[in-house]
């Protein structure tokens, strides 16, 4: 049986103060880090993930193409080309690059976040134990979606798209 997974603990300026069990992690509401990436085609769509049933939180919730966890000892970096691989199979060529940061915050839950662009127009293979759904959307799609019916969308999506939305283009 495989450990369960750690993750930094971090302070309110997003320090490293220790590290924990991802169980202990989220029942006592510590500070931590996440990343999440919006991956792109050449038409200007935006690639959104439909959370698998089995995840513990936000099951079955649209969220961002990839997204997921900072490991304890990884960088926000390593983790972004680590769940792009994991969730999406998409490795080496797609260049990631930073957009902009989310303070910690209930929407988030409770975790300091690094959003990533990147174009990628080959093909994807999602994670069948992540993802139950992929659609390629366009950023106006998206805004009415979301406007329409947030109650589909993970939390987490809702805030990062509402802030970072303008750069993700």
């Amino acid at each position: 049986m495989a450990s369960e997974e750690r993750f930094d603990v971090v302070d309110e300026q997003d320090c490293v103060i220790g590290s924990a069990p991802r169980a202990e992690v989220h029942a006592r509401g510590l500070l931590h880090r996440a990343v999440h990436i919006f991956v792109s085609d050449a038409a200007g769509r935006v690639l959104v993930q439909k959370r698998s049933a089995r995840k513990d939180l936000y099951p079955n919730q649209w969220a961002a193409s990839a997204s997921g966890h900072v490991d304890s000892g990884e960088d926000y970096d390593g983790a972004a080309v680590r769940e792009l691989g994991e969730e999406l199979g998409v490795t080496g060529g797609a260049a990631l690059e930073r957009v902009c940061r989310v303070e910690a915050c209930e929407e988030t839950g409770r975790e300091f976040v690094w959003v990533y662009r990147c174009r990628h127009d080959g093909p994807v293979v999602a994670n069948a134990d992540e993802i139950s759904e992929v659609a390629w959307r366009s950023p106006a799609e998206i805004d009415r979606w979301t406007a329409e019916r947030p109650g589909e969308f993970a939390p987490s999506f809702l805030l990062v798209w509402a802030r970072c939305r303008q750069r993700l283009i």
